[in-house]
């Protein structure tokens, strides 16, 4: 068709009508897609909501007031905005997992992993700056102890601490600099997700079996789009139980009272996204050292391509590493559920138990559980 040598239209032909995808994959390759959707949700969201927001200490809480209130559906759009976070979220994690669980980190899909999760952090940092924008109690003292972390650090931690505050407390300037990067950052995940949807494309999708292989495919329209928009059907569904029944089912109460830097909310916890790590952070009797485990429980997944020990992709065929994985999966939801606890026994204890198993799977499971599999296999044949 002549319509396809145009740029544009090539290039949707090439990665959403024509592109070739393996014939078995299932609803969990819908993930993807489903991030894109909510990213967008969330820019277009986030725009209209600037539009009437107010960057300033003495202003920001009534303004978001003035949303919910008196804009015209300026409700829906914060209940979408604020629960469009947590639905990103899920779908990213659940996308990681699913990584995780086929083996989608195995070379030649290295450097996509390594860009996903270059994205889950910009995500993570988008998603904490957006949680001090509506100067609640939680917004203020959230935004304190997380940021007082940093001072941590020898010599220069105390002085980036300032940098980022912009002055010895978290006051106006914190609040405009956060918001002005708030704005930017999901424009540059934007970025990094056509790149990281690009170079997948340019070797091609993997598929529940892990096997490479350029026969058995099929267009990705129209078979695989439907597919795509009904699990796009039931994460709206989802998704529109929270907006309109619950929509502050996933928050904090105490982000509805105004900041107060005199009064100290008696437990200060982040979003339930970061719980697992914060409770990571928390089992760590240091200070350097929490902030150094927290980081390296993200910053370890980009280093999967270089330290797994095996040939075969999917856990189908791994029985053995299937098991951890599922054990691996339990203990990331201890770990959100700890991370909401108050910091005292029981729960310091069951979090550092629940820490040493997060790293254990990384740092022995993925390298060497493949070598102990081949060792097995070669002594039943």
């Amino acid at each position: 068709m002549r319509i396809i040598k145009y740029p544009l239209f090539s290039l949707v032909n090439n990665h959403l009508i024509d592109y070739p995808t393996p014939l078995n994959i299932h609803y969990a390759w819908n993930f993807g897609f489903l991030s894109a959707i909510c990213l967008i949700v969330q820019i277009v969201t986030g725009i209209f909501l600037a539009m009437h927001y107010t960057p300033h200490v003495d202003l920001a809480f009534a303004s978001v007031e003035h949303i919910m209130r008196d804009v015209n559906f300026g409700w829906l759009l914060r209940y979408i905005h604020a629960n469009g976070a947590s639905m990103f979220f899920i779908v990213v994690y659940i996308h990681i997992f699913r990584g995780l669980y086929f083996g989608s980190y195995v070379k030649p899909k290295h450097i996509v992993w390594v860009l996903g999760i270059a994205i889950l952090l910009l995500m993570i940092i988008t998603a904490f700056i957006g949680y001090v924008l509506p100067w609640g109690q939680m917004s203020l003292w959230g935004a304190t102890v997380i940021t007082n972390l940093v001072s941590a650090i020898p010599l220069v931690g105390d002085t980036i601490v300032s940098w980022l505050w912009g002055g010895f407390s978290v006051d106006n300037a914190t609040l405009n600099r956060f918001f002005s990067l708030h704005y930017l950052l999901p424009f540059l995940i934007a970025a990094a997700s056509l790149l990281h949807i690009t170079i997948l494309h340019q070797d091609g999708s993997g598929n529940p079996l892990g096997v490479e292989t350029n026969i058995d495919k099929i267009a990705m329209f129209p078979y695989f789009i439907v597919k795509d928009l009904l699990g796009l059907t039931f994460l709206f569904i989802f998704f529109a139980n929270f907006v309109y029944f619950f929509p502050n089912l996933l928050g904090h109460s105490d982000n509805y009272i105004e900041a107060n830097p005199m009064v100290t909310p008696a437990h200060i916890v982040p979003e339930w996204y970061f719980l697992p790590f914060y409770a990571i952070l928390r089992s760590i009797p240091h200070k350097l050292g929490g902030v150094i485990a927290m980081i390296f429980s993200i910053l370890i997944l980009a280093f999967l391509p270089w330290i797994h020990s095996t040939e075969i992709r999917s856990s189908r065929f791994r029985p053995i590493y299937k098991f951890f994985f599922w054990v691996f999966i339990s203990c990331s939801l201890l770990l959100g559920w700890i991370g909401g606890m108050p910091v005292e026994d029981p729960y310091i204890l069951i979090g550092q138990i629940l820490s040493i198993y997060y790293f254990l799977y990384f740092i022995f499971f993925i390298p060497f559980l493949g070598k102990i599999e081949k060792y097995l296999l070669n002594r039943v044949s």
